[in-house]
């Protein structure tokens, strides 16, 4: 099991206190994009198009988190 696969079990298991390097690596290794385009806010892309923008305040709430691990999945952000 990779780095990325555990980090992602992890936040299945425990959405709470994440922080949006956890999230990036994740989304690299499972090929979703993202971007940081100046502001607050990272955005992550599946190749599908849907897309979830996330704070990057620490630590992530939890909210943002299950719906990154949805988008993850399903590919979708809702």
């Amino acid at each position: 099991m990779t780095r990325a696969a555990k980090i992602l079990e992890q936040m299945k298991a425990n959405p709470r206190d994440w922080r949006i390097e956890s999230l990036r690596a994740v989304a690299e290794a499972h090929g979703l994009f993202h971007r940081q385009p100046g502001g607050s806010h990272v955005i992550f892309r599946h190749p599908n198009g849907a897309m979830l923008s996330v704070p990057a305040r620490r630590p992530i709430k939890p909210i943002y988190v299950k719906k990154f691990v949805q988008l993850l999945e399903k590919g979708v952000a809702e």
